[in-house]
């Protein structure tokens, strides 16, 4: 849903690209910023327990390692540097960011275990069912009302209010439902056979 607003943000967008290109570093270094981020934040969510106000700081990190994932795609343009690689790269490393976020959750017990799992399950197919649609010649980029950043924008925002990371991660699971299915009504409408 929030990828139906890049072409008003374009603009905006294009700057931060530029600010981060100026460095020389390549899309994929950003890339890569964004996943460790993303693993820091899950080991705070995980050791809840022993850092204070694990959620607060857990959800800033994956704030941030959510800008740096809209840094990469932005340095690859301006620097027209798009490719193939990159973006199987940035995809991939987008997932082992968001399972490790769930699992951080989990481990950190800010949700109930089977919540968590569903959570990531649903997240998980509504990617799958992108890609799998696409293989077919069907684009779904901006179909549903939880895509990845949504998702994880619930965890982070919600969840770092005290005590409600659970209604975060219900709210995950209610929005990625949603979307699977809106995929696969619009895959099938479109899907010639």
């Amino acid at each position: 849903m929030l990828n139906n607003f890049r072409d008003s943000l374009k603009p905006h967008l294009e700057k931060i690209g530029t600010v981060f290109a100026s460095t020389g570093l390549s899309p994929n270094f950003w890339t890569a910023v964004g996943l460790v981020l993303a693993f820091a934040s899950a080991a705070v969510y995980g050791l809840n327990t022993h850092i204070s106000y694990a959620a607060i700081i857990g959800g800033i990190l994956l704030l941030v390692s959510g800008f740096f994932d809209i840094v990469d795609g932005q340095v690859a343009r301006i620097t027209k540097k798009v490719s193939k690689k990159g973006g199987f790269l940035d995809s991939v490393f987008d997932k082992v960011a968001e399972v490790a976020i769930f699992l951080g959750i989990l481990v950190g017990n800010f949700a109930e275990p089977h919540m968590v799992l569903l959570a990531i399950t649903l997240s998980l197919l509504v990617s799958y069912s992108r890609s799998r649609a696409e293989s077919l010649g069907v684009k779904l980029q901006g179909i549903g009302i939880g895509e990845r950043a949504e998702r994880l924008l619930v965890i982070a925002i919600i969840g770092m209010i005290p005590g409600l990371m659970p209604y975060a991660i219900l709210i995950v699971v209610i929005i990625a439902g949603i979307t699977f299915v809106q995929r696969i009504v619009v895959t099938a409408k479109n899907i010639s056979d």
